[in-house]
C-alpha cells in the first residue's frame, strides 16, 4: 500500500497593510538608491513586497507617484521665516530649495517634470508669490519672476546632481574633471580662442556655492530694477 505523506497546511499569510504615505516614502528611498530612470512601479511593488494590484489601489500610475514624490520632497524643505526684506526672503527660499533638492537623488528632475500639485509644494509657490506681491510687483511681474526664479534654482540643482553623478563615476572625481577641463581650455589655440584661454581658471573653478549665490544676486538685481520701474 502506498503511503501518502501528510502535508501540513500552510499557515495563512498575514496580509500587509499598506497606505499611500508608506508607498511614497518607500518610493523616495528607492529613488535615492536607483535613480529616476530605474524607479518603476514593478520595482516599487517588489520593494514593498506586495502585488502590483495592491500598489495600484494607492497610486494610479507612475505619473501620479512622481507628483506625490514632488510633494514629499517639498515637505522636507523649510518654508521662509518671513523676516527681512523681500530680497532676503527670496534668498532664503532659494537656498532652502537648493539644499532640499540636493538631499535626494534626481529630486530636481522630479520637480521639473511634474505639475506643481500637492499642498506642501503649493505652499512653497504661495510663499514666493506672496513675497513678490508684498514687495509691490504687479500680478504679471510676480508670476513671471516666480517662474524664472524657480527655473534657475531647479535647473542649477539638477546640473549639480548631473555633474556629481558624472564626477562620481568609476575612475573619475571632481578635482580630476575640473583639472582636465582647465588643461583643455589652457591649451586651445590662443589666436582663435583668446578669451577661453584667459578665463580657463575662472571657468573651471569648483565653487558651486559662489556660483549659486552669483546667480541669485543677478536675479535679485534684475528684480530690483523692475521694482523701481514699477
Amino acid at each position: 500500500m502506498r503511503i501518502i505523506p501528510y502535508k501540513h497546511a500552510d499557515r495563512p499569510r498575514k496580509r500587509r497593510t499598506l497606505d499611500q504615505q508608506q508607498v511614497v516614502k518607500t518610493a523616495l528611498a528607492l529613488l535615492d538608491e536607483v535613480g529616476l530612470e530605474e524607479l518603476t512601479m514593478r520595482r516599487l511593488a517588489e520593494r514593498l513586497d506586495v502585488k502590483a494590484a495592491s500598489l495600484y489601489r494607492h497610486v494610479r500610475n507612475k505619473d501620479e507617484l512622481l507628483i506625490l514624490l514632488g510633494d514629499e520632497i517639498s515637505g522636507e524643505i523649510p518654508l521662509p521665516r518671513g523676516s527681512g526684506g523681500w530680497k532676503e526672503q527670496l534668498t532664503e527660499i532659494a537656498l532652502n530649495v537648493r539644499r532640499g533638492l540636493l538631499a535626494h537623488r534626481d529630486a530636481a528632475r522630479v520637480l521639473a517634470i511634474t505639475p506643481p500639485f500637492g499642498p506642501r509644494r503649493l505652499h512653497h509657490i504661495e510663499a514666493v508669490l506672496r513675497v513678490l506681491r508684498s514687495a509691490g510687483f504687479s500680478r504679471k511681474d510676480a508670476a513671471r519672476a516666480a517662474y524664472h526664479a524657480n527655473n534657475f534654482v531647479t535647473e542649477f540643482a539638477a546640473d549639480e546632481a548631473r555633474f556629481a553623478a558624472f564626477a562620481g563615476a568609476p575612475g573619475s572625481n571632481r578635482r580630476k574633471v575640473f583639472a582636465q577641463a582647465r588643461q583643455v581650455f589652457k591649451t586651445l589655440p590662443r589666436d582663435e580662442y583668446p578669451t577661453l584661454v584667459e578665463l580657463a581658471e575662472d571657468l573651471t573653478a569648483d565653487d558651486q556655492d559662489g556660483l549659486f549665490q552669483f546667480g541669485i544676486d543677478l536675479l535679485l538685481r534684475g528684480l530690483e530694477v523692475l521694482a523701481k520701474r514699477g
